[in-house]
């Protein structure tokens, strides 16, 4: 790529997350610097693009000037917190990470001498409660497969037991290739070679995700494209998933995203494995036990039966 057209497509970040608000001459330069001297993931970068330029439009309305990074101070971070938690009323779990994003950002700077000092080093996350991740219960998963089995969607069916017997990320299941899955009568293995930090793991399928898959694969249309899960435009991308969710959202009427099928799969796998917290973060790809461990933490739900049975 020659040095013009690598400067014109870095460009694009930084006129992306500034597009409408007022910033000095360097900050997209600088922003895009960032980005591409890191070697994120398209969610990270997409992370990135929306808390920066909301903590930027935040900026230069509280104080009523251009966003320049120089003029950025612990209170104005400070600010920007309460203001997405008590004004916006964010989740706690949103707030922290734009709090870390802009942390990250001015760490950046600091190091590379654009700032004197990083003015969110300081700037505290918000505390809360650690709650298990939800996930959908045994009827809502029925619920789901029996309208996909109704319309007779053999890729979504595809789709979905993939997700909910493996606990595949969107980007396991955007880039999985037919050659990475070996199906038998006795026994099945899919190859996640795209994982999150880029590492590859292998993934045993269950019977019935395997005859799902196979029920997919004898009629999977003609499309030249490696990937498993193709269309007649080519194959799935991670927005094809999730607009694959938010169709059966509005048929059942359960909101679905995803994670929140991975999330249901963490919690039926420890439920019928006796919480072998160590065979699950080998399945989802966690680096710490730590991480794993949140799947046998209560939920809502869960601690709110648990009050009810008090009795003084």
């Amino acid at each position: 790529m020659s040095s013009n057209l690598r400067s014109q497509g870095s460009q694009n970040w930084g006129d992306k997350v500034f597009e409408g608000i007022p910033v000095g001459k360097e900050e997209p330069i600088l922003f895009t610097t960032f980005l591409d001297g890191h070697d994120f993931s398209p969610n990270s970068r997409r992370a990135f693009v929306q808390d920066i330029g909301k903590f930027a439009a935040w900026f230069s309305t509280a104080n009523r000037e251009r966003f320049v990074v120089g003029r950025v101070t612990t209170r104005d971070v400070t600010d920007f917190r309460e203001h997405l938690r008590r004004e916006q009323g964010q989740a706690v779990a949103t707030v922290n990470r734009a709090l870390v994003t802009v942390r990250r950002f001015f760490a950046w700077l600091t190091d590379q001498g654009h700032v004197a000092n990083n003015p969110a080093k300081k700037v505290k996350e918000l505390k809360r409660v650690a709650l298990a991740p939800k996930g959908l219960d045994r009827s809502q998963v029925r619920r789901l497969l029996r309208e996909v089995e109704l319309r007779q969607d053999v890729r979504a069916g595809a789709l979905f037991s993939l997700v909910l017997y493996t606990g595949a990320r969107v980007g396991d299941v955007a880039t999985l290739e037919l050659a990475d899955l070996l199906l038998g009568e006795r026994g099945g293995t899919v190859v996640f070679r795209l994982g999150k930090g880029n590492k590859q793991r292998s993934v045993p399928l269950p019977l019935l995700a395997r005859r799902a898959i196979q029920a997919y694969l004898d009629s999977r249309p003609p499309v030249p494209c490696q990937k498993v899960f193709a269309g007649e435009r080519g194959s799935l991308t991670e927005r094809g998933v999730r607009a694959l969710c938010e169709k059966y959202s509005a048929l059942i009427g359960i909101k679905l995203h995803p994670h929140l099928l991975r999330h249901t799969m963490a919690h039926q796998y420890l439920a019928d494995n006796g919480n072998d917290l160590v065979g699950l973060a080998q399945i989802l790809g966690h680096e710490s036990l730590n991480t794993t461990a949140r799947y046998t933490k209560r939920s809502e739900q869960e601690l709110a039966a648990s009050s009810e049975r008090l009795n003084y």
